[in-house]
């Protein structure tokens, strides 16, 4: 089956986000330099101290984010940075730097070429928006509307806001009712096998897996990039 007839059998596209269009995102390790993104928002705190927090708080979130438990009670990174122990001593105004810090470093961008493909896809498609973010949303939402594409997402629904994380089903479910549509009028678009084909599963939503490899059990169609399918 080709990728475009099966875009044609849904009118409502939902896509993740990560390695679908937006890339460069998660830059995390030993290697980054955390203290001058801390240290332009103003912050003072020694930089084995900063990179210590961010370490510790990505650790905290990493364990939950693999554990069915929190799928649907998962917490925000200024959550987790409230509740860290090394973060007993931390101000406020501190605790909201290492947010934003942790933030710009999640963060990602959308290139040219895949904004073109979503506006290609918005001019024969509802599109919504299913993207996992640990950090609150507002750099994600500048991004996108950097990119010119925000306007595309009839609905958008980030992770952070909701405090579920794939492949719970409760952001589709979000969606579709937001949207007016049943399971059968979707198919979800992303990259983890695990969260956007596994979730879209779970809410009976068809999925298209970008990778290359096998295709992943429940599965409809894989192709290796979002820019093969609109082509």
């Amino acid at each position: 089956m080709s990728g475009a007839y099966l875009l044609d059998r849904f009118p409502v596209l939902l896509l993740d986000m990560n390695q679908t269009f937006m890339f460069g995102a998660d830059r995390f390790g030993p290697d980054e330099d955390y203290t001058a993104t801390y240290r332009d928002l103003g912050g003072a705190l020694p930089p084995e101290r900063v990179h210590a927090l961010i370490t510790a708080c990505y650790a905290y979130l990493a364990v939950r984010y693999r554990d069915p438990a929190y799928h649907d009670r998962f917490p925000t990174v200024s959550q987790a940075l409230h509740v860290l122990p090394e973060a007993a001593d931390v101000s406020d105004d501190d605790i909201r730097r290492l947010a934003q810090t942790f933030a710009a470093h999640e963060l990602g961008q959308v290139p040219a070429p895949y904004a073109a493909a979503l506006h290609r896809l918005a001019a024969t498609h509802r599109l919504a928006l299913i993207a996992d973010i640990w950090a609150e949303a507002e750099s994600w939402r500048h991004e996108l509307r950097r990119a010119g594409v925000l306007d595309l997402f009839e609905v958008v629904v980030f992770s952070s806001d909701l405090g579920s994380v794939k492949p719970s089903p409760r952001a589709f479910h979000r969606v579709m009712e937001q949207m007016g549509v049943g399971a059968s009028d979707c198919v979800m678009i992303g990259d983890s096998a695990r969260r956007d084909v596994g979730g879209g599963q779970a809410a009976g939503v068809a999925a298209i897996w970008i990778g290359d490899g096998d295709l992943p059990d429940d599965a409809d169609y894989a192709v290796r990039d979002l820019l093969d399918l609109v082509a």
